[in-house]
């Protein structure tokens, strides 16, 4: 749906004004080589629909936020550093409405906070945070 894909851009944009490089994407597929330094995908992933009234109708819209990083021997450095990135996505999102789109935000959610079987196959630190937003219409 297309309040996904424009939610989904409004949140890249928001991340945008970080000291972070985001892409929205519809396919955050990458080559190990290119997982040098952390990278942010913002992607759809859902919309839940009900109609509140006879007249109104409110769009849950969850996004992913994905951060991935190729990282060296230092495994828990490692982590310890990309996970403060997360926290700081998390607290940056938490509470922030998006009133262009008249979006409200709902929840925030990091699950997984890493990926444990991503660290151990391929050296790859994966983590996602969902952020929801509600849009009545």
């Amino acid at each position: 749906m297309k309040i996904a894909i424009d939610i989904a851009d409004a949140v890249a944009a928001e991340l945008s004004t970080l000291p972070l490089t985001v892409h929205r994407r519809v396919l955050p597929e990458f080559e190990l080589a290119e997982l040098k330094d952390p990278t942010v995908s913002v992607v759809p992933k859902s919309v839940q629909i009900s109609n509140v009234t006879r007249d109104a109708t409110a769009y849950e819209v969850a996004i992913d936020i994905g951060i991935q990083r190729k990282i060296g021997k230092d495994t828990d450095a490692e982590v310890a550093t990309l996970s403060g990135l997360v926290s700081s996505i998390v607290v940056f999102l938490n509470r922030r409405s998006l009133a262009a789109l008249n979006a409200r935000f709902k929840t925030i959610a990091n699950e997984p906070v890493y990926a444990p079987e991503m660290l151990g196959e391929k050296r790859l630190f994966l983590s996602v945070v969902t952020v929801t937003y509600t849009v009545m219409e």
